[in-house]
């Protein structure tokens, strides 16, 4: 028998600064049975040593896994989830703050014999930045409505940074795709094979937790959209073309986001990132939020059509 209820696993790079919001909020929750894993993907800010207080402190039934390297998100995801000693697996990312009652809850859905997935949606918690005010307030909200609308056979796309599984349902689907080295989809795919594989998704708005989001500049948001778009090719050669529809932006926009696309790598959305969050608040809103999304969505179409762009493991 496994020796916790849950276990929250925690993959981490350069998080020293905010592990503070879930390890916390952790240590407030009504349900005590649980452990919780940190992985980190090569120390490169001390948060080894941020967690080892935490430790010592002997308020957690807390372990850390530490990579020699950088060996990406899912890398770590799955060395966390294999070293889980629980019934039930939440994942959890670094920068997430959840009330109180998060474990109890995320138990509470997979009672019962029938196989669950829970998912809860982030609430994106900006900094003040023109970035924020152009473009991720009005996105950050628009996206969860949305989310709360989608249809049953569509929820698999919303397996993220907070969801749960048993632990004999992620050796089933045989863990995370380790393929995914860029950032992005390896979340999507997880929610598609557990969907496939039979398993009851569920999106429950209780679950929604704050999120102190990292890309919180154009130019961080528009490279995260240029490896996403590199990563969901990856998507497509597994599960078939027609898992997703096809991305072809058409009329005026398109033009406009194709020829963006044609000059864009690592380096260029920096610097365009960059231009646009000088210049936005000098405009309406609407055509900030015009700018912004220009060079998101060209990003994010130059990584689907130049993949070998996106460098960056993250």
């Amino acid at each position: 028998m496994p020796r916790f209820k849950a276990a929250v696993i925690i993959p981490t790079r350069g998080g020293a600064s905010k592990l503070h919001f879930p390890l916390e909020a952790l240590q407030q929750q009504t349900e005590k049975n649980f452990q919780v894993i940190v992985v980190i993907d090569g120390d490169v800010d001390g948060s080894a040593a941020v967690i080892q207080r935490y430790i010592d402190s002997g308020c957690l039934n807390l372990s850390m896994i530490v990579f020699d390297e950088n060996k990406g998100r899912v890398a770590a995801l799955n060395a966390g989830y294999r070293a889980a000693d629980a019934e039930i697996l939440i994942r959890c990312d670094d920068d997430i703050e959840m009330k109180p009652d998060y474990i109890e809850k995320h138990l509470f859905f997979h009672n019962g014999i029938v196989e669950k997935g829970v998912m809860g949606l982030v609430h994106n918690i900006y900094p003040d930045t023109p970035h924020a005010r152009a473009y991720g307030y009005y996105r950050d909200s628009k996206f969860r409505e949305d989310a709360y609308k989608a249809s049953v056979d569509r929820l698999w796309n919303f397996w993220a940074a907070n969801c749960s599984m048993r632990a004999s349902t992620f050796k089933k689907v045989g863990g995370y795709d380790e393929r995914y080295r860029r950032y992005g989809w390896e979340d999507v795919d997880m929610g598609k094979m557990l969907q496939d594989a039979g398993v009851q998704l569920i999106l429950a708005p209780e679950l929604e937790v704050n999120h102190h989001i990292a890309a919180t500049t154009t130019a961080s948001r528009a490279r995260r959209a240029l490896h996403s778009g590199a990563s969901r090719q990856i998507f497509l050669a597994k599960h078939g073309i027609d898992a997703l529809p096809p991305v072809n932006p058409a009329g005026v926009w398109g033009i406009a986001v194709k020829t963006v696309a044609i000059v864009l790598t690592e380096t260029s959305v920096q610097k365009l990132g960059n231009l646009v969050d000088k210049i936005s608040d000098r405009f309406p809103v609407k055509i900030s939020e015009k700018l912004v999304a220009l060079v998101v969505e060209s990003a994010s179409y130059a990584g689907i059509k130049y993949p070998a762009r996106a460098r960056k493991i993250f």
